[in-house]
């Protein structure tokens, strides 16, 4: 059970700009993606749940055995990814609770009106959002904090069984950022859901603490390990990687020692 990514191919008008990420989010883990402007983490979070604009010219994005790629975003929808945008869109005249509704009766989930209401309650209450936002249209009129709120208390009502955040903790005060992080935390455990957490700081992981990180550089995944390297990025920041071009061998030279930044290393990427 896992959100499975291989070898994923993508340009953007004629330009690579994923070059053979590969990594997977098993089910009940968090899996942070971190790295520079410019590094492939937000068209990666486009591709997987099949914005337009984007073309796949090589591998494979699996969730618990169904391939993504080449399907409507509304059927990776149905199969258990949900998407918290990095920049919530606003939809005029379509209000919080139709969307849900609707949501539910696509995969053929019949909730009544109080039902639907208690959930919304219970959520909203969890994270300070007002409840009675639910009722008005999709984000018009909202801070962009009280977007990824909004957010958050979807993916909550909705219970996926993966989400992806793009840079969750934008627009966030610090106060908001642990109800949020933490309603995402008690998902994980509550129903086992697998989360892909893009994000440029360590500070989203006060509440969600990560089981794996990965630094993407380059259009690939030059670096991982455990929670310390996104403490080590935190204070070291991305500068030895933003030029990366990211060959396999990356992630094990930086393993054996070599120092970011030196000549063997800049070889080596052909920086």
């Amino acid at each position: 059970m896992s959100l499975s990514i291989r070898d994923l191919r993508v340009e953007v008008e004629g330009r690579e700009i994923l070059r053979g990420l590969s990594l997977d989010v098993p089910a009940g883990e968090v899996h942070a993606v971190m790295g520079p402007n410019g590094s492939g983490k937000s068209t990666l979070s486009h591709v997987l749940m099949g914005r337009p604009g984007y073309v796949v010219t090589g591998g494979s994005v699996n969730l618990d055995g169904v391939e993504l790629l080449g399907r409507p975003t509304w059927e990776r929808a149905q199969a258990g990814l949900f998407l918290a945008m990095q920049y919530p869109i606003e939809v005029p005249g379509v209000s919080i609770v139709a969307t849900l509704r609707e949501a539910f009766a696509a995969r053929g989930v019949e909730l009544s009106d109080s039902e639907l209401a208690a959930r919304l309650d219970t959520e909203a209450d969890e994270i300070g959002f007002d409840r009675r936002f639910a009722d008005r249209a999709m984000n018009v009129d909202l801070s962009g904090g009280e977007r990824k709120r909004n957010e958050t208390m979807q993916l909550a009502v909705l219970r996926p069984r993966y989400a992806v955040l793009d840079e969750l903790d934008s627009g966030l005060d610090v106060d908001a950022l642990r109800l949020v992080s933490a309603r995402i935390a008690r998902a994980v455990v509550e129903w086992g859901m697998g989360v892909l957490a893009i994000t440029h700081y360590q500070r989203l992981f006060t509440e969600l603490a990560p089981t794996r990180v990965h630094v993407l550089a380059g259009g690939t995944i030059v670096d991982e390990g455990g929670p310390e390297l996104a403490e080590e990025l935190e204070r070291s920041g991305y500068a030895a990687y933003a030029a990366a071009a990211a060959p396999p061998t990356a992630v094990s030279v930086r393993r054996a020692g070599a120092v970011p930044g030196s000549s063997g290393i800049d070889d080596l990427l052909g920086l």
